[in-house]
């Protein structure tokens, strides 16, 4: 089994559609693993999106990801990562596939409703951003 995680953006919790998006995954075959309703700072929110830190829009990500709560998730299937990123679409949900999350839900490629790990080294390093292990079913103790 793999793992990804996955963030319901503060869009969607805006606009209280995070019931249907969690849906829709547990429907494509996945399973929640761990999952908070949570606000994010300033501080924990760059250093989650570091990797974006020269691009123009990172100040703007910055602000959007800390204006409302957000629902971090992991989740688990065969083939997660990919599987995911096939259910989410497209980052710009103009162009996302028909049926995907980001084509139902998204406004904007900022405003595009979730976000999902693109590789497997991010995936652990974004997991253990959000989770630690004795919060992730499957690896509790006692």
């Amino acid at each position: 089994m793999g793992r990804t995680l996955a963030i319901i953006k503060p869009d969607a919790v805006r606009k209280n559609i995070f019931g249907y998006i969690i849906s829709a995954i547990e429907e494509a075959g996945f399973r929640i693993l761990a999952m908070k309703y949570i606000r994010i700072s300033t501080e924990q929110a760059a250093e989650f999106y570091a990797v974006h830190k020269e691009q123009p829009f990172y100040k703007d990500l910055i602000e959007f990801m800390t204006k409302e709560k957000i629902i971090p998730m992991v989740l688990e299937k065969d083939n997660a990562i990919e599987d995911f990123r096939t259910l989410i679409g497209n980052k710009n949900p103009a162009l996302a596939e028909e049926g995907t999350i980001r084509k139902k839900y998204g406004e904007t490629v900022t405003y595009n409703s979730i976000h999902g790990s693109d590789s497997l080294e991010n995936s652990e390093k974004e997991i253990s951003f959000f989770f630690s292990k004795s919060e992730i079913m499957g690896n509790c103790t006692g």
